[in-house]
């Protein structure tokens, strides 16, 4: 029978937040950072799956007790975020089919119910899949001087999400291909993708919010608070 694994990536410094630790460690509802709400996600979805979690070797703000998995590893993250992925991969005692699956430790709003339809196309999509939402807005191409030059059409253009699942011999194939390549891919997919893959696209919620500015920390609260409402025994 397959295993099922989750990476983490938590070795960012989060410098557009402006803070004095990183946004992993930043708190949201009941004093809790970042990374213990998202890891509490993951656990709810997947309580038997094996963590991996990425951590910058100087790390001083991170605890164990975060982390609610019964099974987990923790490894050095790497300059970028492909790094740390594949120092996870090359750590894990992974088999070739077994899925993993690839989640942003700024995303604590990430809800069961995607985490579930994610792994149940990952699963079954040879290519792998990730979560992903149709691009709503009108998109324009800005040129060198920040000046709108023209409109984009967005007809099948999709904003990326996490998590991002694969077989684990397809994700570490592609890693390390770019990797051997210089090719610095800043998702799972574009990596599988340059193999010649087609991964599933899965619509996701558009509160599966990703922490990046000051002012995202009081959004996520507040999603977090409408999903409690509102999905109580889905979280």
């Amino acid at each position: 029978m397959s295993q099922t694994w989750l990476i983490v990536p938590a070795a960012g410094q989060g410098r557009r937040m402006g803070a004095d630790k990183p946004k992993q460690y930043l708190t949201l509802a009941d004093e809790q950072p970042v990374l213990a709400h998202t890891l509490a996600r993951l656990h709810h979805a997947f309580p038997h799956a094996r963590l991996v979690l990425c951590l910058d070797a100087d790390d001083r703000w991170f605890s164990p007790g975060w982390v609610p998995f019964a099974d987990w590893q923790r490894v050095p993250g790497g300059n970028e975020r492909m790094d740390s992925v594949l120092n996870a991969l090359h750590a894990m005692t992974a088999e070739g089919d077994d899925v993993v699956m690839v989640h942003d430790v700024a995303r604590p709003c990430i809800t069961a119910n995607d985490l579930q339809a994610l792994y149940q196309a990952a699963s079954t999509h040879p290519a792998g899949a990730l979560l992903a939402m149709p691009v709503a807005d009108t998109m324009k191409r800005a040129d060198n001087q920040r000046l709108s030059s023209r409109t984009e059409p967005r007809d099948g253009l999709w904003h990326a999400l996490t998590p991002q699942g694969f077989r684990y011999a397809l994700l570490r194939r592609a890693l390390e291909t770019a990797r051997q390549q210089q090719t610095l891919v800043t998702d799972e997919a574009s990596a599988v993708e340059a193999l010649g893959e087609r991964p599933q696209l899965v619509s996701g919620r558009r509160d599966n919010l990703k922490i990046t500015h000051p002012d995202d920390l009081a959004l996520a609260a507040a999603i977090m608070a409408a999903q409690a409402a509102n999905l109580p025994d889905r979280l």
